[in-house]
Parts: C-alpha cells; sequence; structure tokens
C-alpha cells in the first residue's frame, strides 16, 4: 500500500549516487538507498527517509505510456493489487456459492433467452436482459444483476476491502478492481453459457406505463453475448440476429424506445464521447477511437435507469435504509447565469420568470438543454463548449440515506443497483432491496449509511480525476506519435472548448486538446468577459469565442502529465 512519505521519482545518476526526482508532485530531490534493480532512467515508487529514500517499486519507463499511467495511479494512492488475504478470502467465496446449492431458493429463470451487452473487450458483465412482447404496445422485461451480496457478506474482510476501494477505476489498457478478479471476473461476472446468480428485477411496460413490478433472488443462463458495435450492425440490418436471442432483443428494443418516452421534461439530454486507446504489446499507445452513445448504449442504458428507478421506489416506499443516487435540482442562481452565458453566445434560451424557484430551475435546465442540443446539431459546432457551461450550472450528484431526487434524469426516485461488480453503493442497494423482499439479507445500519454516502461519493470523485487525467495522458503520447509521423509543424483544424484569463483551451485533430496562451496572441490585450464565455481584445475588439473554430500548431508536448501548448496558426 501507497503510504503517505510515499513518491513516484525519476531515477537519474549524479555523480556517484543515484537519485530520485518526484515526478508528478513537486519536492526536492533524494539519493536512493542501494539497490540492484533501480536503474537511471526508470520511474519507481520509493519510500523517503529523511533526505533519502528506499525503492519500493519499479514502475517501468517514463516514455512508455502505459508506465507512466501505472506510475499515476500508483501515485494516486491505489493499491495495484489486493491483499493475500483479501485474494484467498475470494477465492474461498468463489467456491462456497455455487449455483447448484442456491438454486433452490431462487426463481430458475434459466429457460428465458437471455443476452449481455457490453464492450467488445468488456471483462465483468454485471448486467444481462431478458424480455418479450405483450401484445402490441406491451413489454416483459427482466434486468437481471450479479449477485454479488451472496459472495461479499457484511463486515467480512472482503466487504471491508470492497467498502475502501467503493468503485473499480478504470484507465487506458488497465483497471483498479473493487472486487479481486476470481469474483469480478467469474463468480460474479455473467458470462454466457454458465448458471449464475443474480437479482432479477422484472417489469411490464404498457405503452409508457411501468406496471407489475417483482423482484427476485433468481438463477440465470445468459445465451449471448453480445457487444455495442455487434448489436448497432444488427440494428443497421448488416448483420443478422439469432435465435434464441433474436426475438428478445427486438422487443428490448422497442421497450427501450418505449422508455425514452417517459422522460419527463426535467430529463436533461447531454451526448458526449469518450476516448477509446489501444496499445502495442511494448506498452505504447498505437490508436484512438472516441466511443459514442449508439443505440445500442441507449438501449441498456434505458433498461438500466428503469431497474434503479424501481428500485429505489420500492424501498422508499417500504422506508427500507439505502443509498440513493441524488442529483438535487439546480440553483435558480445558476440557472439564470447558465441563460447569460448562452446569450452572450447568440445561442437561443427559454424565457425565465422573475423569480425562478427550484423546480422552474430544473424545468428550465431540462429544456436549455434540448434548445442546445438542437443548435448544436443545426450548426455543427460547440458541443463539448455548450455542454461544459450546462454541466457547470448543475449540482454534482452524490450518494445520501436521504432521497432527494435525479434532477438530470428528472426522476423522484433514483438508486445505483445495477453495477454491484464496480460500485459498492449497488451492493448496499442490492442488500437492502433483498432483505425488504425477504430474501436472506439484512438491510445495511442506517446509523453507518450518512458515513458511507460521504465515502464512496469522495471515492468516486477521486476515480474520475484519475480517469481524466490518464485520458490525457495516454492522448498526449498518442499526440507525439501523431507528430512525428506527420512533422512537427503539422496544423491542425480545432474548437473552442474552454476560455480563462489566461488563454483558450482548444480541442483539435480529432480527440487531443490544448492550451491557447494569450500570451501569444501578439498584438493585442485579451480580457475574459464576465460571463467567462468569450476572449475580447481590447484593441482590436476581435473574440475568442467557445464553439469558434480555430487553426493550431503544437509548441510543446509534455506527455508525462498530460499537458499540450498551442500557438494560433
Amino acid at each position: 500500500m501507497k503510504q503517505s512519505d510515499d513518491v513516484v521519482g525519476l531515477l537519474s545518476q549524479r555523480g556517484r549516487f543515484l537519485v530520485a526526482e518526484p515526478f508528478f508532485d513537486r519536492g526536492g530531490r533524494m539519493t536512493v538507498e542501494r539497490d540492484r534493480r533501480a536503474k537511471p532512467g526508470h520511474l519507481a515508487l520509493v519510500r523517503r527517509r529523511g533526505r533519502s529514500a528506499k525503492v519500493v517499486k519499479l514502475l517501468g519507463r517514463p516514455d512508455v505510456a502505459r508506465d507512466v499511467i501505472e506510475a499515476l495511479m500508483v501515485s494516486r494512492g491505489l493499491w495495484r493489487s489486493f491483499p493475500p488475504g483479501v485474494e484467498r478470502a475470494a477465492d474461498e467465496a468463489r467456491s462456497a456459492v455455487p449455483a447448484s446449492a442456491a438454486a433452490e431458493r431462487r426463481a430458475d429463470l434459466r429457460d428465458l433467452p437471455t443476452f449481455t451487452i457490453d464492450p467488445v473487450d468488456a471483462r465483468d458483465f454485471d448486467d444481462a436482459i431478458s424480455c418479450e412482447r405483450l401484445g402490441d404496445d406491451g413489454w416483459r422485461v427482466w434486468v437481471h444483476i450479479a449477485d454479488v451480496s451472496a459472495f461479499v457478506r457484511p463486515g467480512t474482510q472482503l466487504d471491508r476491502e470492497a467498502y475502501r476501494r467503493s468503485t473499480s477505476v478504470y484507465v487506458p489498457g488497465a483497471v483498479e478492481p473493487m472486487l479481486p478478479q476470481p469474483l469480478s471476473n467469474d463468480a460474479c461476472s455473467l458470462v454466457h453459457g454458465a448458471d449464475r446468480l443474480a437479482v432479477t428485477v422484472e417489469f411490464e411496460l404498457h405503452g409508457t406505463d411501468i406496471a407489475r413490478v417483482a423482484f427476485h433472488r433468481s438463477l440465470i443462463r445468459s445465451d449471448k453475448r453480445l457487444d455495442y458495435d455487434q448489436v448497432d450492425r444488427i440494428f443497421a440490418g448488416s448483420e443478422q440476429a439469432e435465435a434464441p436471442w433474436a426475438e428478445p432483443l427486438a422487443a428490448a428494443r422497442e421497450a427501450a424506445t418505449a422508455l425514452a418516452r417517459r422522460a419527463g421534461a426535467e430529463a436533461l439530454v447531454l451526448d458526449s464521447a469518450e476516448p477509446e486507446f489501444r496499445f502495442d504489446g511494448r506498452g505504447h499507445v498505437t490508436d484512438a477511437t472516441e466511443r459514442a452513445q449508439t443505440e445500442s448504449h441507449r438501449l441498456i442504458e434505458r433498461l438500466m435507469i428503469a431497474a434503479n428507478e424501481q428500485v429505489a421506489k420500492f424501498l422508499s416506499e417500504r422506508s427500507t435504509a439505502t443509498l440513493f443516487r441524488v442529483h438535487e435540482r439546480p440553483e435558480p442562481a445558476s440557472v439564470e447565469r447558465l441563460v447569460a452565458q448562452l446569450a452572450s453566445l447568440d445561442v437561443p434560451t427559454p424565457p425565465l420568470p422573475e423569480r425562478l424557484s427550484a423546480s422552474q430551475a430544473a424545468e428550465a435546465i431540462g429544456e436549455i438543454s434540448h434548445i442546445v442540443d438542437q443548435h448544436v446539431r443545426r450548426t455543427g459546432h460547440g458541443r463539448r463548449a455548450l455542454t461544459s457551461l450546462i454541466l457547470r450550472a448543475l449540482r454534482q450528484a452524490h450518494y445520501s440515506p436521504r432521497n432527494r431526487g435525479h434532477a438530470g434524469l428528472g426522476l423522484t426516485h433514483y438508486c445505483h443497483f445495477t453495477s454491484p461488480i464496480r460500485r459498492y453503493p449497488d451492493l448496499l442497494c442490492h442488500r437492502a432491496l433483498l432483505s425488504a423482499v425477504g430474501a436472506g439479507e439484512q438491510p445495511p445500519p442506517s446509523s453507518a449509511l450518512d458515513e458511507a454516502g460521504t465515502w464512496t461519493s469522495d471515492r468516486e470523485r477521486d476515480a474520475m480525476a484519475i480517469e481524466r487525467d490518464a485520458d490525457d495522458i495516454a492522448s498526449c503520447f498518442l499526440l507525439e506519435r501523431t507528430l512525428f509521423e506527420q512533422g512537427t509543424g503539422t496544423v491542425f483544424d480545432g474548437e473552442v472548448v474552454g476560455v480563462i484569463g489566461a488563454g483558450a483551451f482548444v480541442a483539435f485533430g480529432g480527440g487531443y486538446e490544448g492550451m491557447l496562451p494569450v500570451r501569444r496572441l501578439q498584438g493585442d490585450w485579451w480580457e475574459l468577459n464576465e460571463e467567462g464565455t468569450l476572449l475580447r481584445g481590447e484593441q482590436s475588439g476581435d473574440t475568442i469565442r467557445l464553439g469558434d473554430r480555430v487553426r493550431v500548431r503544437v509548441e510543446r508536448v509534455d506527455a508525462p502529465r498530460g499537458r499540450v501548448d498551442l500557438v494560433p496558426e
């Protein structure tokens, strides 16, 4: 485990001494105690001992993307392995809970045609789907979620470790899992062709109305592992679906479309794309694509949202202690500022009442997100910048034992239930639900839920920061490769995605981002406007606005720290 006096350092030779210089953090150079493993030019986790340091772990080279990302994870306190006792406990739990032994007390749903839809490189499968049509405008849906609570018992060493981690952390080329692999990738993973323990949310959908909701501790078997790209090809008609999962997939598609029509006026429209990096065998980044939301992603998302909503309603109605996923309504002042920001960019905005209430603010920001989406589709630019403005106007979602609704989804009840392999709050919701339906679990102690909500919310934010920084590092290494292949003088088309007093952030080259400092904009004095949406030249009156198209060249890439400096072209 990384201790408070541990630091990731770059080793180098200084005369007779091997020294370590902090790589991510600021600090003085340290003399490294003699260690045959340590070599100049390598990264290492070192432990300070006064003015000297001892090598704890070697981490690779600073010119290899995968090694730098590994070093970043270690520097942020991730263990990168489980304690031996936890690994043994996971093996014992896997062996102690065979599917056949638990089948008598479960709903046997193995005869239902069932499938999973995940990224092509997924290793853990939290959820599976079954669906059938009920006449012309009705569907019965089963959302099956891995029964992690059968393996991770409250108060055990496994449970304490899962709580300490609280969430899996996904970075390019690596993952820090919440649960050891014998559970996350095996016993708790709904792999195709194997009997698996699950918790199933069953509901009927008639038009846009959900009825006849039931919850089961179940035994399932997935008939097919599908991936998002494959399902999109099936929906586009370029690939054929096969029995027995073809009809259930078609029915699930119709049900998801109906669920989309249930979204209230407050539900936000916020399309985004995430980078997906590929590495070669030596750990170098070779390529990246933007993983955009497609119909297959939306199908799974809508069914998972419906399941989460029904679990939250059920637990709330029975006053069962749990953690809700809370996204409170935005502050009226934040929505008023957002409208002013959009107006400064000539983006249409809805009229606001003179005195905006919290409920009116939520409705307004939902309407704004739809207007912005239409504006971006019409003009062809500005999505990242305008989406960022909307996100900054929102409050941050968090976990809490008090249900205050989810403003972003426009729902009065919501929890996280569908990913217990990788999120601890979902595991707590499973225990709460199973206790409420008399399925042999004890509910989480209500006295501990305030602390659990704060802890898991903080760990989620930490994970997001690590993932964002790791993406930046991978992107910078790929940019260096691109510049080597195309030439350092390559000119890129870009778009302004952020502005601060010191300059503009520019997305360019189909996935890169860098800083264009105002000091490189010769011949004028640039000031940020009151709304924080544009820079204006004091003498010329020229502007650099969010969403503007610009042409830039790369001046400097600091790949290990994820920084790119740009100059105008």
